[in-house]
């Protein structure tokens, strides 16, 4: 492979991980972030500020993961909020399974646009216009996700889902992400839940030298919610959580029991993945 260029994502300190693009297909600097697009080993890739949001090939396994247990521990799916995810797969995995309206919140109008054009997998160019039409299931709005959610709020607005899907968690303070992590962000979204709802989240890496966003999430969303499901991927190096309002007794099998009674087969998790990757790091059942 003819190496174009060389990105070289942060991990933590002094720790870093090359990425060699042998053909970039879009770079710019939007008002909030860089974004590049190009050819790795692992297929069309998206690269923001330097990191690694999804490629070609773990794309569905992220958001399966992301996606999948948070739905199967909502008591419904008619309506789902979905702050982030700029590629579109997070809103469409939702429609696809059985959501009425999927509400697409992204402050970055550049950036969705050029994964549309350029990422071989979520919104199309076709598809990414009639959600910014509004005359489908999914409704795209470029809009900052504080906003949002204070207007939705006043509005009387509610969904059975919110998932939040963005960067890592970081200590730039510059980064306008990190907001929509904190305390204040995630009540908000717990106030927004119909009887029965649930916010899921991308939590950072369960790996001992990098999990510190990670245990950061669990302690938010452990004073937030009388219910906390953990997924770790077995097959990618991210994990996430889901918050409930209300107390479950046995998450995970509510979980599984809602699978098997699906008509929906997820393509990269089964029930044994949901029992084996639900269990969090000892790091953090010890807290």
């Amino acid at each position: 492979m003819t190496v174009r260029r060389t990105v070289f994502e942060p991990l933590g300190p002094g720790l870093n991980r090359t990425w060699e693009l042998s053909e970039v297909l879009y770079e710019t600097r939007t008002p909030f972030q860089s974004v590049l697009i190009g050819r790795t080993a692992q297929g069309v890739s998206l690269f923001c500020d330097d990191e690694r949001q999804s490629t070609e090939s773990s794309q569905l396994t992220y958001h399966e993961a992301l996606m999948v247990p948070t739905m199967l521990l909502a008591r419904q799916l008619r309506r789902v909020l979905v702050i982030g995810s700029s590629e579109g797969v997070a809103s469409e995995l939702a429609a696809g399974w059985g959501a009425e309206l999927v509400d697409h919140v992204d402050i970055d109008e550049a950036a969705v646009t050029a994964c549309a054009e350029y990422l071989p997998y979520g919104y199309t160019v076709e598809a990414l216009k009639e959600a910014e039409r509004g005359t489908g299931r999914i409704r795209m709005h470029y809009r900052d996700g504080w906003e949002f959610l204070a207007e939705a709020a006043r509005d009387g607005h509610r969904y059975d889902v919110i998932v939040i899907d963005l960067p890592d968690e970081n200590e730039n303070p510059e980064a306008q992400h990190n907001r929509l992590y904190g305390k204040d962000f995630l009540r908000r979204c717990a106030e927004l839940l119909t009887e029965g709802g649930v916010v899921g989240c991308q939590a950072g890496c369960p790996t001992l030298w990098r999990n510190s966003t990670l245990a950061t999430a669990w302690d938010r969303f452990s004073e937030a919610f009388g219910t906390v499901l953990y997924y770790g991927s077995d097959e990618h190096e991210w994990a996430f959580l889901t918050g409930r309002v209300d107390r479950l007794d046995d998450p995970v099998s509510a979980v599984c029991h809602q699978l098997r009674d699906s008509a929906r087969t997820p393509s990269t998790l089964d029930e044994p993945a949901l029992r084996a990757n639900t269990l969090p790091p000892h790091s953090l059942r010890t807290r």
